[in-house]
């Protein structure tokens, strides 16, 4: 029995999501397998694994092929560097605490780099949020700057209305009182 590593697709229409599965070669893409290892979800940045390492080393020693897109994952992941390095220790070039000291320094290393990744995209939303918030900031100051002008249009418009309303009473006054003495 070919034995391969591949990725079983679920999710939704244009949002994939895939589960690591042991399945023989025959076997359809989301058919039968033997053993689930892991998740991957190519639609975050970076992608998310979520793999069950051990079974994973289990299996590529045991001679499981991978697909490439699982050979890449694994090969991220540290499946394959754990492996040469367990090879060495059975060669004898060096003893298992100086291949688990080689593999975590590895390992911390990945970490940080998806870190910098990860904190270098908040970033960007940070600062393309702020830059939303002060142009929206200005278009605001802008409306309420012609908003303010209409008003005051307004009240200077009811300010002339207003005198020439006081003035057409005062000269109507002033021609009452003409009359008057005229009479």
């Amino acid at each position: 029995m070919a034995t391969r590593i591949r990725l079983q697709r679920g999710g939704r229409k244009s949002y994939a999501f895939y589960s690591i599965v042991i399945a023989d070669a025959r076997a359809p893409r989301d058919g039968k397998f033997t053993e689930k290892i892991g998740t991957y979800n190519p639609n975050t940045n970076p992608a998310t694994v979520d793999l069950n390492f051990e079974r994973a080393l289990y299996w590529v020693e045991t001679g499981a092929q991978p697909t490439d897109t699982v050979r890449n994952i694994l090969s991220r992941e540290g499946v394959y560097l754990m492996k040469h390095l367990r090879g060495g220790v059975k060669k004898g070039a060096f003893d298992e605490a100086t291949a688990q000291k080689k593999f975590d320094a590895w390992k911390e290393l990945k970490t940080k780099g998806s870190e910098a990744i990860r904190e270098k995209e908040a970033k960007a939303k940070k600062e393309a949020a702020a830059k939303e918030l002060e142009a929206e900031k200005k278009i605001n100051e802008e409306i309420a700057k012609k908003v303010a002008e209409k008003k005051a249009a307004a009240e200077a418009a009811k300010a002339a209305e207003a005198a020439e309303a006081e003035a057409a009473a005062t000269s109507e006054e002033n021609a009452e009182v003409e009359s008057a003495t005229e009479a």
